[in-house]
């Protein structure tokens, strides 16, 4: 029996660690060959060896998301290579710092904005055509519920989520009569380096791993989810038309 995305050319940034990583390996296990976008050369190639060994193949892009013309080389590359591209996951992300807004260095607020926003932006540019050479174009961005919920000294990274829900809602309206689905993915609380390093005090066993919530994405990335516009919340396991509840 052929695997699910098996043909399927899978487009993962922040792949080199966490909620990035995890979801790479499960689109592969799934059948896609896996284009992995990290800053991290070293993580890249755990990758690779990672998923080569699961029988899966991926093409490494050590790339700074922040690099507007190399997510643009990196969509004419695909182009020539492959002539679409059937997922996109935007992954890639930072916590920024951890203060009051009036104490935030203004390089933090924008550092947090170029990863978190201008870069999935930047992505949608670039990418779209590729995903509309798709028969089934299918993008999935991971948020956070800080964007609704708005906690108390992340302002930076509570801002470009909520910008960045933004942003895919408006391309899901624009794309909504073609083959393309546009969706979002909230993971919660997950078991990473980046959740480490906001809550230090948070008991890591008590938390969801990476690979748990990845097979959760693998589905919004199929062919067959029809939905678009949509924010699928990983704690409720709900598709839903606005954010979760705090």
């Amino acid at each position: 029996m052929p695997l699910p995305l098996a043909s399927r050319i899978a487009l993962v940034t922040g792949a080199s660690r966490g909620i990035g990583f995890a979801t790479a390996v499960a689109l592969a296990k799934a059948g896609a060959h896996i284009v992995a976008v990290a800053r991290t050369q070293g993580g890249l190639e755990e990758l690779d060896d990672t998923i080569r060994a699961e029988g899966g193949s991926a093409t490494l892009v050590p790339l700074n998301v922040t690099d507007s013309d190399g997510i643009a080389r990196l969509g004419a590359a695909l182009n020539e290579r492959h002539g679409k591209l059937d997922i996109l996951v935007g992954n890639a992300g930072v916590a920024g710092t951890s203060s009051p807004l009036g104490h935030t260095e203004l390089k933090r607020w924008t550092d947090s904005m170029a990863v978190n926003v201008t870069a999935n932006f930047q992505l949608i540019r670039c990418m779209e055509p590729l995903l509309k050479m798709s028969d089934a174009g299918r993008a999935v961005f991971i948020t956070s519920g800080a964007s609704s919920i708005a906690p108390a000294y992340l302002g930076p990274y509570a801002a470009s989520k909520a910008a960045l829900d933004a942003l895919a809602r408006v391309w899901a309206a624009e794309t909504a009569t073609t083959a393309i689905r546009v969706n979002l993915f909230s993971p919660g609380p997950v078991r990473t380096r980046m959740r480490a390093t906001v809550f230090p005090g948070e008991d890591p066993a008590t938390l969801p791993t990476s690979d748990q919530v990845a097979e959760f994405i693998v589905p919004m990335c199929m062919a067959s989810w029809s939905e678009t516009g949509k924010l699928y919340d990983y704690k409720s396991r709900r598709v839903m038309d606005f954010h979760p509840p705090a």
